[in-house]
């Protein structure tokens, strides 16, 4: 919905050309000063791939080592690419987990198209041109010991959330997390999200848990939160935008397709809300997470 700006790829070569390259050790490549005001550097690598799991129809789970893991934060994506030279942009995957003790992150994709088919043939042992960890993720500072905190999460939106959940469960926080799918077929990470928090899954058609939409589940929560983390379709972050618009502590996270996923080629960008069209920000660079309120969804 986004779209992609008219003759946006010249632009998008100028800048990258002048992006600085340098070689450090374990064929790490840094990209950029710019880049990562908040986190550091973008890392380019080449990640192993240690696991291969299909954990749903057509949804896929992969485990990576390598050292951009020491860099991750929650709700942050990796650029990925496609080993196949007739694919030429990247495929922006989110974070689900980060182990930073033995340099492994998990993460969880869909098939979309060829791209993401590809990805699911790789074998055990192979290894992934990997650049990141990029965007800014979620500001779980917000939240202290004993203090409650909301997850909302929609279909494969929901993968980035299980690293919130599990770090602000580290924090001694109260974690409620209300999941939606389209059907029992769909459900993804409950018993993993159980670990960390109080879960609630609703499907569309009722074949599992409560049926409707997450808002109906939302509505009816009555405790106060001292934030609010979300990502999922299009609409359910509507939702989320509207009903948590005044609160100090709300988080959307944003998908878009990207060209540079590191904020060069204004590919993926979003408006920001009371501005004129012209003012926008770039989901890979400037978000994917937003405070609600900020932008339009």
């Amino acid at each position: 919905k986004n779209g992609i700006r008219g003759n946006w790829l010249p632009c998008f070569l100028r800048n990258l050309a002048a992006a600085r390259f340098f070689l450090v050790e374990s064929e790490v490549v840094m990209v950029s000063d710019s880049c990562k005001k908040r986190f550091g550097k973008i890392m380019l690598e080449q990640m192993e791939l240690l696991e291969q799991v299909e954990i749903a129809p057509n949804i896929f789970s992969m485990l990576l080592k390598g050292q951009m893991v020491s860099q991750m934060q929650a709700g942050q994506f990796l650029h990925i690419r496609v080993p196949d030279d007739s694919k030429l942009l990247r495929r922006p995957i989110s974070i689900a987990e980060i182990d930073r003790d033995n340099l492994t992150c998990r993460i969880i994709y869909r098939i979309e198209g060829g791209g993401t088919a590809i990805f699911s043939q790789l074998l055990v042992g192979s290894f992934l041109d990997v650049m990141g960890p990029q965007g800014n993720g979620f500001d779980l500072s917000p939240v202290r010991e004993g203090e409650r905190a909301l997850i909302i999460g929609g279909g494969i939106g929901v993968p980035p959330l299980l690293e919130v959940a599990k770090e602000l469960h580290a924090k001694g926080a109260q974690v409620t997390a209300v999941l939606g799918f389209a059907d029992k077929s769909a459900v993804i990470l409950e018993e993993e999200m159980k670990k960390y928090s109080e879960v609630i899954v609703t499907t569309d058609n009722g074949s599992y848990g409560c049926q409707g939409y997450v808002s109906a589940v939302v509505d009816e929560l009555s405790q106060d939160y001292a934030a609010v983390y979300s990502c999922g379709a299009p609409a359910m972050l509507q939702y989320v935008d509207r009903k948590f618009q005044d609160h100090p502590h709300a988080y959307l996270s944003m998908e878009s397709r990207m060209a540079c996923g590191m904020g060069a080629c204004y590919a993926c960008v979003v408006h920001v809300a009371g501005q004129d069209e012209s003012v926008n920000k770039r989901v890979c660079e400037d978000g994917p997470v937003f405070e609600t309120g900020t932008i339009i969804v």
